[in-house]
């Protein structure tokens, strides 16, 4: 059976940095897993005809690459993404992953100052207004919208390591009486 984490958050929370940490630590200890970054699935530009969203070809893409993983043995999954913990995006995974597949959601939180500051030092760019007012909206939309069983991390003024750790103890994926490992 296949097991996805999901680790969700608005812009600036902390998602990618918190999925390599959290893949460093499962390295670590010997847990085999896979890591996926939910934006590139569909990074394309114009979206496709009859995709205005994206989510066709981002499902797409995460079946394919999460089938090439499959295929080579492993059955754990990182998977980083602003929505991907909502309600919503669970068919996507059971479709992508299998339907059997354990869903550990993972919701990381950050204070809008925290959140505005990242996203200072990150967006170099032209879309830093609209990274700030999309962060916002989505850090509402996610508070009211994960499941109840959702985890929530809370990112201000924490070392990413200490994060991740709590992390995986959500997932069960680590330990020394855990099952899971390999």
């Amino acid at each position: 059976m296949s097991e996805v984490l999901l680790i969700g958050g608005r812009a600036g929370v902390g998602k990618t940095t918190v999925g390599w940490e959290v893949s460093a630590l499962l390295r670590a200890a010997m847990v085999s897993h896979a890591v996926i970054d939910g934006d590139f699935m569909g990074q394309v530009h114009p979206a496709p005809q009859g995709d205005p969203d994206r989510s066709e070809i981002t499902e797409s893409n995460l079946t394919a690459v999460w089938a090439n993983f499959a295929r080579r043995g492993y059955h754990r999954l990182i998977y980083t993404n602003t929505l991907s913990v909502l309600p919503e995006a669970t068919g996507m995974f059971q479709r992508a992953v299998g339907a059997q597949a354990r869903i550990v959601r993972v919701l990381l939180t950050a204070s809008d100052s925290t959140a505005r500051e990242r996203l200072v030092r990150r967006e170099l760019g032209s879309e830093l207004e609209q990274e700030l007012a999309g962060s916002a909206r989505k850090a509402r939309l996610l508070d009211q919208g994960v499941p109840a069983e959702t985890v929530r991390v809370v990112t201000d003024g924490r070392a990413v390591v200490d994060i991740a750790r709590e992390v995986v103890v959500a997932t069960g994926w680590s330990g020394p009486h855990s099952p899971l490992r390999p």
